[in-house]
């Protein structure tokens, strides 16, 4: 087996009170010394034919001006999204078809010929332009403008035609309001390309992320590390003790030790721990990480990113020969999702020493006992080894956790990473509700018990009660008839119910809410009905001082420190329960999708989050 190497050594001349080694981030003084046409012509071509956005911009800097090429970024994006529907589909429809007449007549500006090309568009064959073609007509007469895709890619090198023809294909049947704001989207991220190109910047440590991401979903030779039949369809799909498990763990354990790790070892749950030692032993540790197993046919990102993060943080630390005053330890956690066995957090658990000793008991689909499972890897698979993983909270300053948002939220504001506020508490319920099954053509309206609208009626009440809680969200995912029949009443409707906030109050405000509404809504109806409680998770706010830290170093990278809570739930809830922590978010691309193959990060965002917690590790160095 070849040894995986991590992306070439870093450039040196650090900026100030990061890690000598890192690499530089570009000098705006000339750009924030001009004046407007100055200013206009040096943004000239980054965005198509709008110089609207680069006056705009202009004359809302800040004192001083932009602090950073991430300042800068975000700025004409909120120009953007401030703008008119007018201006907006303006600056769309200033945009080139991909493969489209221009191209062919040679008459795209510098920038988009350079992108068109990256990504091979110039060298078609006759089979993909005409699928271009269509596609190009296709969505401008469902849409009214031309399809607009970022080619270069989120690692910035560009997308192969035949991603880009799949792209096309599936938001073809997406609607006018998500294109238009998906469209946008990826002009910015045009836009951030090509500034990074006029200002000489290169994402070297996103690449870095986004490579180990890659890498630990696929090896060199393109095949999947995932679970047998997700391998062979091409899905990720890593499941707690399999061999896709066990490879991820081996390459995180290269990873560690060329990282510049002191101690690397898989601990007795399979959690992979590395540990980079600081100058003063006996002071607190810090703690980080994040899961590698994933949900079925899941993304690249969730938990993955969390763990990478870290890694090149400490490798730019290691390169530049620094030590923190504090050990740093890293564990990438061998299971969050629960895919395997009916128990979740159990790497996490086993470090607060909350690891139930009933789970060793509980069989897989084949009815094989999860310490069984463990044995068959290596894991010593009892109690008193589990055990003795647990940590004591008193040696640690804290955990942190760097996170892929999983939602839409900074994604649609145009900001590249996000403090979180909360993990929020929720309560889960599994029901029924019993009416009469009767004749859909014989029985009056006023005579029935329909069950599944009872069901219906609950889920608006409960959309509108979390809609009236601020950061809250209640869902009822399921809603299912039993031999349901379409001349048929419902007589019976299964249903679920998951309520969530970043309060335990809140939550269980809504949650008696929702029983009294249901009550009420069955008595009306002349129904009954059944409900169990199925999981209740406490909220994890975050600790009020590391929140700060992340706050500040996001703000050290010239972005602003926007908070929201998070409504997944994160190891970082499980150590929670024995030490202060608190989490950052980076943004996700396509909407913010997760659980997807869609998931997706940039290399810059992923290059701001190691700046972040480079500055955060900075902070708590001299706090």
């Amino acid at each position: 087996m070849s040894r995986p190497t991590m992306p070439p050594a870093l450039p040196t001349a650090p900026p100030a009170a990061l890690p000598p080694g890192l690499p530089p981030l570009p000098d705006l003084s000339a750009l924030n010394a001009a004046d407007l046409a100055g200013f206009v012509q040096q943004l000239a071509g980054i965005y198509e034919h709008s110089p609207w956005i680069a006056e705009r911009a202009w004359a809302q800097r800040p004192t001083g001006g932009y602090s950073s090429l991430a300042a800068l970024k975000v700025a004409l994006a909120a120009v953007v999204r401030e703008a008119s529907e007018a201006e907006q589909l303006g600056l769309i429809r200033a945009h080139p078809e991909l493969a489209g007449k221009a191209m062919v007549a040679r008459t795209l500006t510098a920038e988009s010929t350079n992108e068109q090309t990256t990504s091979g568009l110039t060298h078609c064959s006759p089979e993909e332009f005409a699928t271009l073609q269509r596609l190009n007509a296709d969505y401008n007469a469902r849409f009214g403008w031309p399809f607009i895709l970022a080619v270069r890619g989120p690692r910035g090198d560009g997308l192969t035609r035949q991603q880009i023809i799949d792209t096309f294909a599936r938001r073809l049947g997406g609607t006018p309001a998500f294109e238009r704001a998906e469209c946008l989207r990826n002009i910015h991220r045009i836009a951030e390309i090509r500034l990074n190109d006029r200002f000489g910047f290169d994402p070297v440590l996103g690449r870095q992320v986004w490579d180990c991401a890659e890498r630990l979903a696929r090896r060199p030779d393109g095949r999947w590390v995932s679970d047998p039949g997700f391998a062979e369809a091409g899905q990720l799909t890593v499941t707690y003790g399999t061999a896709a498990h066990q490879a991820c763990q081996q390459q995180l354990l290269l990873w560690m030790h060329e990282c510049g790790f002191d101690e690397v070892r898989i601990d007795a749950v399979g959690n992979v721990v590395g540990l980079y030692r600081g100058e003063d032993p006996t002071a607190p540790r810090l703690l980080t990480g994040s899961h590698f197993d994933t949900v079925r046919n899941g993304g690249r990102y969730d938990g993955r990113l969390g763990i990478f993060v870290p890694l090149v943080a400490v490798r730019a630390l290691w390169q530049a020969g620094r030590r923190l005053p504090f050990d740093l330890e890293v564990v990438a956690f061998a299971e969050e999702e629960g895919q395997r066995f009916a128990a979740t957090f159990l790497g996490s658990s086993a470090l607060t020493g909350q690891f139930n000793p009933a789970w060793l008991t509980q069989t897989d689909a084949q009815g094989i006992p999860l310490a069984q499972a463990m044995r068959e890897v290596g894991l010593p698979g009892t109690m008193a080894a589990i055990a003795a993983e647990a940590r004591d909270p008193t040696r640690y300053r804290g955990f942190v956790e760097v996170h892929i948002e999983q939602g839409p939220v900074l994604n649609q504001l145009d900001l590249p990473l996000g403090v979180v506020s909360a993990i929020n508490g929720s309560r889960r319920f599994t029901g029924e509700v019993l009416g009469t099954a009767c004749h859909a053509g014989t029985t009056p309206m006023d005579r029935r018990h329909d069950a599944a609208l009872a069901v219906a009626e609950l889920a608006l009440a409960v959309e509108a009660r979390a809609r009236r809680t601020p950061e809250a969200v209640g869902t009822v995912g399921i809603l299912e008839v039993p031999g349901g029949s379409i001349n048929v009443v419902p007589g019976r409707c299964r249903f679920s119910l998951d309520l969530r906030a970043p309060q335990n109050s809140a939550r269980d405000a809504m949650v008696d809410e929702a029983m009294a509404q249901l009550r009420t809504i069955c008595e009306r109806r002349g129904v009954s009905f059944q409900l169990t409680e199925t999981m209740s998770a406490a909220a994890a706010p975050s600790d009020g001082a590391l929140q700060a830290h992340w706050a500040a170093a996001v703000q050290a990278l010239g972005l602003p420190a926007f908070t929201l809570p998070s409504g997944a739930g994160h190891d970082a809830m499980k150590l929670h329960e024995v030490m202060p922590q608190a989490m950052l978010f980076v943004r996700g691309g396509n909407a913010g999708i997760s659980h997807n193959p869609l998931e997706t990060v940039t290399a810059d965002d992923g290059d701001l989050a190691v700046r972040a917690f480079l500055q955060l590790l900075a902070r708590l160095a001299t706090s």
